[in-house]
């Protein structure tokens, strides 16, 4: 017999719901006695393990001035340490049969490696080591630092998407460290040295700063012999300081910019929101524009397409995006990419007026339901892959939530309602607190004679960048 729609949902739903409930049950989490975090995710389904230590520590952390040190010391962690060659971690790693990797964004930096199961005690040894006894040398310093800027170069500088990305978040972030890029201004990448690499080191890189995430095939009990073994005897930092950033002042103009460069091959118009983080405790603001984003911005069926795209044919491409995982305000961002003839004004105008008639005509329930069915799924498949988990509540350790708030975080999207979000659109929507930027090709000269972009990707002072 085939069931309604309704009922195929609802006994989807509760068996999704069944489903992450019993996630919940595998995660355990201690502190060591030198103030280190652990996390242990149990997933006995394969003998692998991912093991990730995390530092709450970022690009937003830097010392003004010496913008790019956090990624680059990133690098210069593959080097020697006391008991280590340089590289001869990441080959052993290799030798193992694992992988391994770090990234960077503005709220942590994390190393990783994923191997078999009984090559965890290994793998702590060696990050262990490299936590207080890296040993640089000035040679170290000149090579990567010339890493950096090409990578600077090819992430960048070869890019007018990114170029005009870092303009945009500069101008929404006045006085907070979110508006300078992860990499660095490249000016003060090139005079990045010795000293400023150790001091950032040596002020971070402690136990009591740190959140150990062990997931795959082992026990919390496995984790915290080894933990106690390898990390234990770190002493901690007794002069690591509470985690205060320079705060943003109230915003109350529209701020506006126009980036023009030869290679432009797509002009679009892009707008970012000041806008609430996911809070320890407080999630439902964050979790309104979590759906908010995928009201507006869901793929064919977002509202922003549907009006833009196939109603009135103004737009090839809209987006929209929140980052809302991040440890300080974040942003509440949209895309519009206007097909040939649309000016850019026009197209901005065009988004002005959907996003008020979305707010006379609110939200359509068929619709919200779909999409929470949808996150909800995505949340139960990614128990299907144990990195995915450990870099979840690493992320949201380090930038201020707590394991309860991971775990809760599925059931609060789920409690979203219509008035909610529309609550939510009303509040960050204001474009008193809001940065209009338009990427195009300079004036007098059209679009460059190349393939189209990729479209505009979301962008928020979330983002990563890898080793």
């Amino acid at each position: 017999m085939r069931l309604p729609l309704p009922a195929l949902l609802a006994s989807a739903f509760a068996l999704l719901t069944t489903a992450a409930q019993a996630a919940s049950d595998m995660v355990t989490d201690f502190t060591l006695d030198n103030g280190m975090e652990v996390v242990v995710i149990e997933d006995h389904r394969a003998p692998v393990v991912v093991h990730m230590v995390w530092y709450r520590a970022g690009a937003a952390d830097e010392t003004p001035g010496v913008s790019g040190v956090a990624h680059f010391l990133e690098h210069l962690l593959f080097k020697a340490t006391d008991k280590l060659a340089s590289g001869e971690l990441s080959k052993t790693v290799a030798e193992n049969g694992g992988t391994d990797n770090a990234f960077t964004s503005h709220d942590y930096t994390a190393y990783f490696q994923r191997v078999a199961a009984d090559r965890l005690g290994l793998m702590m040894s060696m990050e262990a080591d490299r936590m207080r006894n890296i040993r640089l040398t000035e040679s170290d310093i000149l090579t990567e630092r010339e890493v950096i800027i090409e990578e600077r170069n090819q992430r960048t500088e070869n890019s007018p998407q990114a170029l005009f990305g870092e303009q945009a978040s500069a101008a929404q972030y006045l006085n907070h460290r979110y508006g300078t890029p992860i990499i660095g201004w490249r000016h003060e990448m090139e005079q990045l040295d010795l000293d400023d690499v150790m001091a950032y080191y040596n002020r971070f890189y402690a136990p009591n700063n740190a959140i150990l995430v062990v997931a795959g095939d082992v026990t919390p009990e496995e984790v915290r012999t080894l933990a106690e073994q390898h990390y234990g005897p770190i002493p901690a930092n007794p002069d690591l300081t509470e985690r205060v950033r320079p705060e943003e002042p109230r915003q109350t103009a529209e701020r506006r910019l126009i980036f023009r460069d030869p290679r432009v091959a797509q002009p679009y118009v892009s707008r970012s929101y000041l806008a609430p983080e996911r809070d320890p405790g407080d999630q439902k603001t964050a979790a309104a524009l979590t759906m908010l984003s995928e009201v507006l911005g869901g793929g064919q069926t977002g509202y922003l397409t549907e009006k833009l795209t196939f109603e009135q044919n103004k737009a090839v491409y809209t987006s929209a995006y929140y980052g809302g995982q991040s440890l300080d305000d974040t942003t509440f961002g949209i895309y519009i990419v206007p097909v040939e003839g649309v000016s850019l004004e026009e197209a901005e105008k065009a988004l002005d007026d959907t996003l008020a008639q979305f707010l006379r005509d609110g939200v359509d329930e068929a619709k919200l339901d779909r999409i929470k069915m949808q996150i909800r799924a995505s949340t139960v498949y990614e128990r299907d892959n144990v990195q995915s988990l450990a870099r979840r509540y690493g992320s949201a350790l380090t930038e201020g939530l707590t394991v309860e708030d991971v775990q809760a975080w599925p059931d609060i999207l789920q409690s979203v309602t219509e008035e909610d979000i529309l609550v939510a659109a009303r509040d960050v929507l204001n474009r008193d607190r809001a940065v209009t930027g338009y990427l195009m090709a300079p004036e007098g000269q059209p679009s460059a004679p190349t393939p189209a972009a990729a479209p505009p990707q979301a962008e928020s002072q979330s983002q990563e960048i890898s080793q």
